[in-house]
């Protein structure tokens, strides 16, 4: 082969490499992301469970309140 086709193909052979390299960084940030928005949605379903377990408070709302004297 010429040294042409034998430099195209060694700059193939680098890019291909380089291209293998970012796919396997990506495919571990995506599974790193994975399990962390696996742990969010875990804390959040304990967040929401928590908060429907919890006894309505003995304060009115805004809207239940008089308005105060000097209005």
């Amino acid at each position: 082969m010429s040294q042409q086709v034998n430099d195209r193909l060694e700059t193939l052979e680098s890019r291909l490499a380089y291209a293998e390299y970012t796919v396997e960084q990506l495919n571990q940030e995506v599974t790193t992301q994975g399990r962390e928005l696996d742990r969010l949605k875990h804390q959040i379903q304990l967040l929401v469970d928590k908060l429907q377990s919890v006894q309505p408070s003995q304060i009115a709302s805004m809207a239940e309140e008089t308005p105060p004297p000097h209005y």
